[in-house]
Parts: C-alpha cells; sequence; structure tokens
C-alpha cells in the first residue's frame, strides 16, 4: 500500500518506518528542510532505540523515502504534526490546519486521511470542514474521510509499542475506511486481534483519557509518598502491596521527582481546557497538574533542608532528559532542578547518557558539562539521580566516593537500597521511604 506521512517527528518517523518494515511504501513529508536532508542522508533526529536501524533497512530496501514537497496522498495519507500547547492550555492545532490545507490543495482523487496527531475531542470533524472548503475553492470534489488512529507509544519502546500494540483504536463510521484500515493493520493483528472500532469522537477522547489515568496514577503515588514519609511507612512497601491487587495493577505506580515529556503535561492541561470550554471543571486533573509541579520541586527542597545553606555547593546531576530511554527534554524535571539550585548559587556538573546535546540548547545557567557519571562526581557534595538510566543501576561506589566532597546521595527515582547506601556511607535519601 502507498503511504504518505506527514510529520517526521516522533509520532511521524515512528509510523512510517515501521509500516515499511511491513512490505508498505511509505513517503514521510516534513516542510523542515535541514531534517529531511538528514533523514535521506541516514541521520535520525531523535533518540529511540531501534529506530536508527529500522530507518536505514528499509531506505535502503527503498520502502521509505523523505520528502518536502506535498502530492496527492493517493490511498492514505498520516497527519503526524505537532500540536503544541496554547497559552491557555488548548492545543494548538495550526500545524494541523496548515498541513491539511496544503494536502487538499494537491489532492487529485478520493483519499483517507488519518488523524496520529494528538488532538481535542472534535477535530476529526474540524479537519473534514478544512478539507471540504479547500476543495470547494478549488472547485473540485473528491470523496474522502477522516479517520481517527491516535498513536499510544512509549517514548524509549516505541518499536515495540507499534509492532506489538496493547490496542489499535480507529474512529470511523466509514466501511470503505474500515476495509482499508484493517488491511493496512493485518501483519499486527496475526495473533489476535487488536482493533478496537468506535467512532472519531470517542477515539479522540480515549487518547486523552490514557494519559491522564497514567499521569493521575504517577501524582496519586507521589502524593501518598510524602504521607509515608510522615508517617515512617514505604513507599516501596505500599506499591508493592496495592499494585498485587488485580483490580489496580503495578505500572505507573512509581513515585519520583514528577513526569514530563511532550503527552503527560500537555494532554492534562489541553483535557481541563476541553472541559472548560463546555463548562466544566475536571477537578481530579486539576489536582493530578498540580501534584507534579510541587513534586519537580521536592528534589531542591530535600537538597536545600539538607544543606542550609547552597551557595558555593558542588551538586551532581546524574540524567537530564525527562526519562530513560529517550533524549527528550521537554518538561524534564531536571530542568527545574537545574534553575532552583543554579538560583541558590550552587555550582552544577551535569551528565546524561544521550540528551546531553539537547539539554545544551535549553540549559542556559553556568554548569559544567560532564562526559560520564564520574566525571560529574568530581569535587562532588552531593550526588541527585535525576534519570534512571540503566548504566546507573550498578556503579562503582567506591571509586564514586573518591571524587566526592561529601557524600549526600539525593535518589530523586528510589533506584538504590537504602541501607546498603548508608552502610557504603553515603548520606542518602529518597521519595517517600524511611
Amino acid at each position: 500500500m502507498q503511504i504518505l506521512i506527514i510529520g517526521t517527528g516522533y509520532v511521524g518517523l515512528v509510523t512510517g518506518a515501521c509500516f515499511a518494515e511491513m512490505g508498505h511504501h511509505v513517503t514521510c513529508l516534513d516542510i523542515d528542510e535541514a531534517k529531511i536532508k538528514a533523514l535521506q542522508e541516514g541521520v535520525i533526529p531523535i533518540f529511540e532505540p531501534g529506530l536508527e536501524e529500522l530507518v536505514k533497512r528499509n531506505s535502503t530496501a527503498g520502502r521509505l523515502s523523505f520528502t518536502t514537497k506535498y502530492s496527492s496522498p493517493g490511498e492514505v495519507c498520516f497527519l503526524a504534526v505537532p500540536t503544541p500547547e496554547s497559552a491557555d492550555g488548548s492545543a494548538n492545532l495550526s500545524y494541523l490546519k496548515t498541513a491539511v490545507e496544503q494536502l487538499a490543495s494537491v489532492m487529485t482523487g478520493p483519499s483517507i486521511l488519518v488523524n496520529k496527531s494528538t488532538v481535542p475531542v472534535g477535530t476529526a470533524a474540524q479537519v473534514t470542514r478544512w478539507v471540504a472548503d479547500c476543495l470547494e475553492r478549488r472547485g473540485v470534489s473528491f470523496s474522502y474521510d477522516v479517520v481517527s488512529n491516535p498513536e499510544f507509544l512509549k517514548e524509549g519502546d516505541a518499536i515495540s509499542d507499534f509492532m506489538k500494540p496493547d490496542r489499535i483504536i480507529i474512529g470511523t463510521d466509514n466501511e470503505h475506511s474500515a476495509e482499508l484500515m484493517r488491511e493496512l493493520y493485518a501483519p499486527f493483528n496475526l495473533n489476535h486481534e487488536r482493533i478496537i472500532w468506535m467512532d472519531a469522537l470517542s477515539a479522540e477522547m480515549t487518547k486523552y483519557a490514557a494519559n491522564a489515568m497514567l499521569a493521575t496514577r504517577i501524582s496519586f503515588m507521589n502524593e501518598l509518598s510524602a504521607l509515608c514519609e510522615k508517617l515512617g511507612a514505604d513507599i516501596t512497601e505500599v506499591r508493592k502491596g496495592i499494585g498485587s491487587d488485580r483490580r489496580i495493577g503495578s505500572n505507573f505506580l512509581y513515585p519520583g521527582c514528577g513526569y514530563g515529556g511532550s503527552c503527560f503535561p500537555k494532554d492534562i492541561k489541553a483535557l481541563k481546557q476541553t472541559a472548560k470550554s463546555q463548562g466544566l471543571s475536571l477537578s481530579i486533573l486539576e489536582a493530578v497538574d498540580a501534584v507534579n509541579q510541587e513534586q519537580k520541586k521536592l528534589l531542591f527542597k530535600k537538597i536545600k533542608a539538607y544543606f542550609g545553606e547552597l551557595k558555593g555547593k558542588t551538586i551532581a546531576l546524574w540524567g537530564l532528559s525527562f526519562k530513560p530511554g529517550t533524549d527528550d527534554m521537554r518538561e524534564a524535571t531536571s530542568l527545574v532542578l537545574i534553575e532552583e539550585l543554579s538560583k541558590a548559587g550552587a555550582h552544577l556538573r551535569l551528565f546524561d547518557p544521550v540528551s546531553m546535546d539537547k539539554a545544551k540548547k535549553l540549559i542556559e545557567q553556568p554548569v559544567v558539562w560532564c562526559q560520564d557519571e564520574l566525571e560529574a562526581s568530581k569535587g562532588a557534595d552531593a550526588i541527585v539521580l535525576v534519570t534512571e538510566w540503566k548504566q546507573f543501576r550498578f556503579i562503582d561506589f567506591a571509586e564514586v566516593k573518591k571524587q566526592m566532597n561529601h557524600l549526600a546521595f539525593f535518589d530523586g527515582r528510589n533506584q538504590y537500597n537504602p541501607e546498603t547506601m548508608r552502610a557504603d556511607g553515603f548520606y542518602y535519601y529518597s521519595i517517600g521511604r524511611r
């Protein structure tokens, strides 16, 4: 099948590469000429395990190509453009509208437009109107349909999520579109049927509801961790206790120093704004967002409480990206911590395995960029684990201690055993544990 994908960001590039891997012929379009040139040369703009190999293999095989020029979409076109946060918290659909209008201006026959972007409920109908208006201005008429097919990709595990999905949500009432989408996703349904059919409005809502639920679980555990600290309970044991309940499950019950990334913060705000436009208030999500904003300040508060005066202290940060497995710095807790520590007069030494280049473009404060975790520890009064990269799991702490000036350790992800760390001589602090 011939597939056009508009947008070569995280969702568009993963979608294109995975469809090409299944034998489809995919063209990825983006107006960013530098990005397209880099992709044509095999340079991947994001870090995602397995993606570079997938792109290169299918490009070499002739199934995956990249362009900046709009042309008639043919059988099916996926819309995977950014929908960033507007000033009022709502989703900004300007990129989507521009892409749809440019596409409609070159349509030469029937087509199906599939929306992969995360968009407010009702956007499929809006896209339908944009196409109709453009075709009317051109004085032409083609049959077309707009399908909602939201993505559920975890950064750091996106290839696996696409190839072996929990579910494939498809929102359409059109029988022809449904048949084409069934054919398109057939290779991903060989073991069992993963497609869940619904109307477009419900599909759009499902995307927001999923992210809102996951964010709620995280904020709930983070809020509960504060109470555990006060009472002397251990949030890790509590997590095991409630996670073993089949009605609850153990996923996304890990407390930490706040969630970030391109999805949860933006989608929570967009869903709240959608509710507001309908005269409703989502008080649970208001609390989820508020808890997360405070949680991002928690590590600074712990460091401040420990040292009192931070001016002149040297603090090492291990990990900068919002989560392991990605170089994504959007809404990362590290950015909040760096700003607060810098204002307090601390000297900062930073290291992340993959996100250093992106971090350097965002961090304006004077810091020392280090080549590894050991170099970051040199002369440090405290180490702060912000992102739980796997390479931090088994550290030679004997060597780390030799580098440090003072042995304070703040574990923002509860990665280490408190008793072991204290037995090794560290003044160790974590989240929600004694």
